[in-house]
C-alpha cells in the first residue's frame, strides 16, 4: 500500500458532525467542548494544519495529527462566464474531479454543490448522466466544496445561498448530505439557515421520507414531464420511481407554513413544452404548496435536443400562471463555460 493509500485510510475530520466530533474527543480521554473549538478552527478559521490550532496544546495537537487528516482541495481549475458565473473544478485525493458553480445574481451569490462523481441516473437530458457514476462524495468533501468557494471569494464577498443540484443524486448519498448538512447549519460550523439551502433530487420517495425525518431543507424536485411515458424516456429513474409515487412523496414531505416544494422543468423543443405538457403539470401539482421552475434546455456536445424558442417558454409560463401556479423562467448563467443546469461532468477540460 502506498503512503498516500495509508493516508486516506485515516479519517477526516471534515467528514464528522460537531456531535460525533464530541463522541471521538470522549473516546480519546478529553471533554466534549473540545469539538467546539475544533470547529471554530476549522469553519471559521479555515485552518489547513492541526498545528495553527493554538489555543489547544502541542501534545494534543499531535494526537489529533495521529487521529485525523485534515484535507483541503487545492487551487481549483476556474473557468468563468462572460455573464459572471464561475466553475470551479476541484481533484480529490484520488485524482477524481468534483465541479461547483458560483452563480451571482444582484445582491445573492449562490453556490451550486456536488454530492457525487458522476451519477447513477443517467438523464438523457444531463451531461454528468451521460458521464456515468464514479463514487459517492463524503460529507468532508461536500462542505470543502463551501470552504473552497469561500477561499476563492476571500473577504470581498460570501455565499449566501447554497443549492445542492451539482453532480449526482443527493438522495443517493443520503448519510454524508445529512452529516454535511448538520455541518453547515452549526453555529460553530458554516452557520447557514435551512432557508438558504436548496436539495434538488430527481424524486426517490422512500429517501425523501427519510431526508423529510431527519433534517430541515428547502426541497427542489426534478419533474420534467408530468407524464409517465414522456418522463421515463427522459429520466430512466421514472421507471422505478413512477411520478404517482414521486408526487405522493412530495405531499408527505413536511415544509413549514409559507413554504413550497420547487419542481424544476428542462424544456425541451417538441418533447415537453407543449400547452398540453402544462395541463398535465398543473393537474399532477394540485394540492402541493408549488413553485415551478422552467429552464429552458441546455445543449452540450452529443446532445439529441434542443431548445424550445421563447415564445413557447413563455407561453408554457403564462398557461400555468393563468392557473395560478408560481412559475419562474429561469435564466440559466454559464452555459458558455459548461456550467449552465445539466453540463457539469467534472473533466479538467470541460
Amino acid at each position: 500500500m502506498s503512503t498516500q493509500d495509508e493516508t486516506n485510510r485515516i479519517q477526516s475530520i471534515k467528514d464528522l458532525t460537531r456531535e460525533a466530533l464530541a463522541d471521538r474527543m470522549e473516546s480519546m480521554g478529553e471533554r466534549r467542548f473540545r469539538a467546539d473549538q475544533l470547529f471554530k478552527w476549522i469553519y471559521k478559521r479555515d485552518v489547513s494544519e492541526f498545528s495553527e490550532m493554538t489555543d489547544i496544546s502541542s501534545a494534543f495537537r499531535e494526537q489529533l495529527a495521529t487521529a485525523f487528516r485534515l484535507p483541503r482541495f487545492g487551487p481549483p481549475v476556474k473557468s468563468i462566464s462572460k455573464d459572471g458565473t464561475v466553475k470551479l473544478g476541484h481533484r480529490l485525493d484520488d485524482g477524481q474531479i468534483v465541479e461547483s458553480v458560483l452563480i451571482p445574481d444582484q445582491d445573492r451569490l449562490t453556490l451550486c454543490v456536488s454530492s457525487q462523481v458522476g451519477c447513477k441516473l443517467g438523464c438523457r437530458f444531463c451531461r454528468t448522466g451521460q458521464y456515468g457514476f464514479v463514487r459517492d462524495l463524503s460529507a468532508g468533501e461536500i462542505v470543502e466544496q463551501i470552504l473552497a468557494a469561500g477561499r476563492t471569494l476571500g473577504e470581498r464577498q460570501s455565499v449566501t445561498n447554497i443549492v445542492l443540484m451539482g453532480m449526482g443524486e443527493p438522495l443517493l448519498n443520503l448519510d454524508n448530505i445529512a452529516a454535511a448538512l448538520a455541518i453547515a447549519y452549526d453555529e460553530h460550523g458554516l452557520n447557514f439557515s435551512p432557508r438558504k439551502i436548496t436539495l434538488s433530487t430527481a424524486g426517490i420517495p422512500e429517501a425523501m421520507d427519510v431526508l423529510g425525518r431527519r433534517v430541515h431543507v428547502s426541497l427542489a424536485v426534478s419533474l420534467h414531464a408530468a407524464d409517465d411515458s414522456v418522463r421515463s424516456m427522459l429520466m430512466p429513474a421514472n421507471k422505478k420511481w413512477p411520478l404517482k409515487d414521486v408526487l405522493a412523496a412530495c405531499r408527505r414531505f413536511p415544509i413549514k407554513k409559507r413554504e413550497r416544494i420547487t419542481f424544476e422543468v428542462i424544456l425541451i423543443k417538441d418533447v415537453n413544452d407543449s400547452i398540453e405538457m402544462a395541463e398535465k403539470l398543473v393537474k399532477a401539482l394540485k394540492g402541493i404548496p408549488s413553485k415551478i421552475n422552467l429552464i429552458p434546455f441546455n445543449p452540450f456536445a452529443g446532445v439529441e435536443f434542443q431548445p424550445p424558442d421563447e415564445e413557447t417558454v413563455q407561453a408554457f409560463a403564462d398557461y400555468l400562471r393563468q392557473k395560478n401556479l408560481v412559475a419562474v423562467i429561469r435564466k440559466e448563467k454559464g452555459a458558455d463555460i459548461l456550467a449552465a443546469c445539466g453540463q457539469l461532468a467534472g473533466k479538467a477540460d470541460s
